[in-house]
């Protein structure tokens, strides 16, 4: 394949455990960009908590963020694409998360919004997005009917309340609703939710991408680690995986890394592969 578009995930695969990224793989990016071939950033954080690393890399033009739900340019931060939770569906999320009692957290334009009982957590939403906003009633809050909508929800709780939200989530709103549920990193008692709108995955995002740098999804080379990019590896011609991904990922990818979040590298491997003598 003549691939034109390189694909790059953030946390485990860009951005190594300590959150920094190897000077390898920024030496890599600026190889390809120089060769006249495009990078991109496709990840679950928001755009807030996207930019810093994008600038780092030297990465300009569109990203997708919030998997796939928002692609933003990052020359001018103008928003080219969104999908969100809105009207009857915003509202249908908001009583049953009420019903459940979960902690709540909403992805409001570039900040996340939560209240007192979302504290305990916060640590772990900074992940998304560094720019936090606490208010005094999460479930009152007007963004909840606003006509630009949510980009994604996030419910924590234990795992009774979160599987439970989840499970009539996913029965009132199938059609509507992308609905993941997952231990919360380092709080091993504590589970979360995300629910973002139906319709937009990191493999919407490839071809949205692929179309505007003038290729085909085909021409994609992907490279990420975790269950959020499978679609993006189902969607792009090559794609690679880190070696800490799980089994089920790797096996979905054409292609198996050595390098890890721990030591980085990824992104200079497979930029090896995929354009000898780049």
């Amino acid at each position: 394949m003549a691939a034109k578009l390189l694909a790059i995930d953030l946390d485990g695969t860009l951005l190594r455990r300590d959150r920094t990224i190897l000077a390898d793989d920024l030496a890599a990016i600026r190889r390809v960009r120089e060769a006249g071939i495009a990078v991109t950033i496709v990840t679950g954080r928001m755009y807030s908590g996207s930019i810093a690393a994008a600038r780092t890399a030297g990465i300009g033009g569109p990203i997708a963020c919030v998997d796939g739900s928002q692609i933003v340019d990052t020359r001018d931060d103008r928003r080219l694409y969104e999908r969100a939770l809105t009207g009857e569906v915003a509202s249908t999320l908001r009583r049953t998360l009420t019903s459940h009692g979960t902690a709540s957290f909403l992805f409001d334009g570039d900040a996340i919004v939560h209240d007192a009982a979302g504290g305990p957590f916060t640590r772990y939403l900074k992940t998304w997005s560094p720019l936090l906003e606490e208010v005094e009633r999460v479930y009152a809050h007007p963004a909840w009917e606003d006509n630009d909508g949510l980009l994604a929800v996030v419910a924590v709780g234990e795992r009774e309340a979160i599987d439970a939200a989840a499970e009539e989530t996913r029965a009132a709103l199938p059609d509507d609703t992308c609905v993941s549920s997952f231990a919360l990193s380092g709080r091993s008692e504590a589970f979360a939710m995300l629910v973002r709108a139906a319709g937009a995955t990191k493999g919407t995002a490839i071809g949205w991408l692929a179309h505007y740098h003038g290729c085909e999804a085909a021409d994609v080379v992907a490279v990420g680690d975790w269950v959020n990019d499978l679609t993006m590896f189902q969607a792009a011609g090559r794609s690679f995986a880190m070696a800490h991904a799980p089994e089920s990922i790797q096996a979905a990818a054409t292609d198996r890394l050595v390098a890890s979040e721990a030591t980085g590298g990824g992104i200079a491997e497979a930029v090896r592969a995929a354009w000898p003598g780049v």
